[in-house]
């Protein structure tokens, strides 16, 4: 197997851990739509966001990717709105604020 073979296996590995992080994820924003719907909040909480970014990104070792993970975990958070904004309307809960 030659280098670009084996980047691509490794990848095809940690794309794998990424996709059950991502259903895991996933699963745990199910909960805290559930809480937001009972308790009457908006799906945005910005100082959320703000402390997850910052955190995550003092987590990160190689700060030359910062900008990159930036992307990424906007990205993400991103989704998890879209996703809990769903729900809602599954529930006809066009009440809750997206925003």
């Amino acid at each position: 197997m030659n280098k670009l073979e084996n980047a691509r296996k490794e990848i095809n590995r940690i794309d794998k851990e990424i996709t059950k992080l991502f259903e895991e994820r996933m699963k745990q924003m199910e909960d805290v739509i559930i809480y937001k719907m009972e308790n009457n909040l908006q799906i945005l909480d910005a100082g959320r966001e703000k402390e997850v970014i910052e955190r995550n990104c003092k987590i990160l070792v190689n700060k030359e990717l910062e900008k990159y993970y930036l992307d990424f975990i906007e990205n993400m958070m991103r989704i998890s709105k879209n996703y809990q904004k769903d729900i809602l309307e599954k529930n006809n809960k066009k009440d809750v604020n997206y925003i």
